[in-house]
């Protein structure tokens, strides 16, 4: 499975700060980018570019923001071959507040949106490449998408200046079929565009379905650390590595950052296969509510979470 053209896009911690609100040390930062740089990760999205009007600075971490003194603290001036990356969402940013790419050390935004936002999401993406970022955008929860919203949303991106365009599993609810389908789809409506994955572990299939994309063509693969991630997590950086088997990766240093400072972590967060989180993804469901049943004094009782989750579809 050599691919001299695969990218691998660290989201350890901007898709982990998702678990405890960004709240991670200096330390624990410095750790994950500089395993990144040396073993050859090509990007590292070390959080979101998020306006403080939209979030509390009290509540978040700094990677919620990633300001550029916040950024040089753990990155330093002296660009590495493993690029910086941050996440916008649609709506949580002032667009006035992304500096030129001379002025920042941030190398790649990437704009988050659903379907019904693409003209926005087209629009930020675009200003980030006016701006000299690169950019790209990441149409979330397309397993809610018809197929005729997401044919025009498609539309519209392939006549846009946005080079790379994002397949996004975000309940974790995907088979390789699906993945099969919509990365053909993708490619065949967005010809020169690059394409990348995201998935989610909610059924056990993050890993599965990124070598799925793979097979297909898809060539920018977003991971994590030891899975860490959103509720059930994603695909496992260092099994990714072990996969592609491309001699530019070197693990060592991933699995010395796991040791030293991912494993600590789980003691106090609950991420990775979970059933609660299985539950969400094989209904297809956001994981907010099983989130929020792990954090309770009930998370071990499966049975009511699923009644509960069934109750729910019910009413509505």
């Amino acid at each position: 499975m050599y691919h001299k053209e695969i990218k691998i896009v660290d989201c350890t911690v901007r898709d982990g700060g998702l678990m405890n609100k960004w709240q991670f040390s200096d330390d624990f930062v410095k750790s994950v980018y500089n395993a990144c740089v040396e073993a050859g990760v090509d990007y590292m999205e070390i959080g979101y570019k998020s306006s403080e009007t939209a979030y509390s600075r009290i509540e978040n971490g700094a990677w919620k923001f990633c300001e550029e003194n916040d950024l040089r603290r753990i990155v330093g001036d002296n660009p590495s071959n493993t690029k910086i990356s941050t996440m916008l969402d649609i709506g949580r940013i002032e667009l006035d507040q992304i500096k030129p790419k001379k002025e920042s050390i941030i190398d790649m935004m990437r704009v988050a949106c659903y379907v019904h936002q693409m003209d926005k999401a087209i629009y930020h993406a675009e200003y980030c490449l006016d701006k000299g970022y690169e950019a790209t955008i990441n149409l979330m929860s397309v397993s809610t998408v018809n197929e005729r919203d997401l044919d025009e949303a498609l539309n519209d991106v392939s006549k846009s200046n946005v080079p790379i365009f994002y397949l996004v599993d975000s309940f974790g609810n995907m088979y390789c079929e699906h993945i099969e389908t919509l990365a053909r789809k993708y490619k065949n409506a967005l010809p020169g565009k690059t394409i990348g994955i995201h998935a989610h572990n909610n059924m056990q299939l993050a890993f599965s379905n990124t070598i799925t994309s793979i097979i297909e063509g898809i060539t920018m693969l977003d991971s994590t650390f030891l899975g860490l991630g959103r509720g059930a997590g994603n695909c496992p950086t260092e099994l990714l590595m072990a996969f592609l088997k491309n001699p530019k990766y070197r693990m060592l240093p991933v699995l010395q950052s796991i040791q030293d400072h991912i494993l600590p972590l789980q003691k106090q967060i609950d991420w990775g296969y979970h059933i609660p989180y299985m539950i969400s993804g094989s209904l297809n469901e956001h994981p907010k509510r099983a989130m929020e049943w792990m954090d309770s004094d009930r998370k071990d009782d499966f049975v009511a979470f699923l009644k509960n989750m069934h109750d729910k579809e019910i009413l509505e």
